[in-house]
């Protein structure tokens, strides 16, 4: 959708400051990990006068996760996880915007593709327009949340261990979440 956009029609690239992408599990079954990705970088194309244009491409750099753990980091980078060395971004592409939001506080769902470990698979962003402004430097800016959940597994990231009172160490379902910030191209 982003890289077929229509000339004329309005094009936003991530405000990676304030933006953030992060993630969520839970270890031993009982407590919630959360993590981000530090390197996001995206492009939005279409606005609230051009709905039918709208469309999203993100890219994040697996290297940049950060759990706060040096070492629980160096795993997730491993074959074991995200294998950063051999598949080292993580993308996503729409394509597809259910109701595209008018006003802030619309509620909406964009429908995409996301690539992990080289494997496309289909997943929705349940997500809510923040709003659209002009900051003191003249630019337009809006703001986006967004949510999921997606079962690590689909994508090969299948390393556990057992647990002796039962399950495993690391659960299959993950929480993700993102506050993302676009600043409109102008020319």
């Amino acid at each position: 959708m982003a890289a077929n956009a229509k000339a004329g029609t309005p094009t936003w690239q991530l405000d990676p400051t304030h933006s953030s992408v992060e993630f969520a599990v839970k270890h031993m079954m009982m407590t919630t990990v959360r993590g981000r990705f530090k390197d996001v970088k995206a492009t939005l194309t279409g606005d609230r006068d051009h709905p039918e244009e709208a469309g999203v491409e993100a890219t994040i750099d697996v290297a940049s996760i950060d759990t706060g753990v040096a070492d629980r980091d160096a795993h997730l980078r491993s074959a074991d996880f995200f294998d950063a060395e051999s598949s080292p971004q993580i993308t996503f592409r729409a394509r597809q915007v259910e109701n595209p939001p008018t006003k802030e506080g619309d509620r909406f769902r964009v429908i995409g593709d996301l690539t992990i470990r080289d494997s496309p698979m289909e997943v929705a962003l349940d997500c809510e327009y923040q709003g659209r402004g002009t900051d003191p430097w003249g630019k337009t800016r809006a703001g986006f949340s967004f949510r999921t959940e997606i079962d690590r597994r689909e994508w090969g990231l299948k390393w556990n261990q057992a647990l002796e009172t039962g399950g495993v160490l690391v659960a299959n379902k993950v929480k993700i979440e993102g506050e993302v910030q676009f600043v409109r191209q102008d020319g």
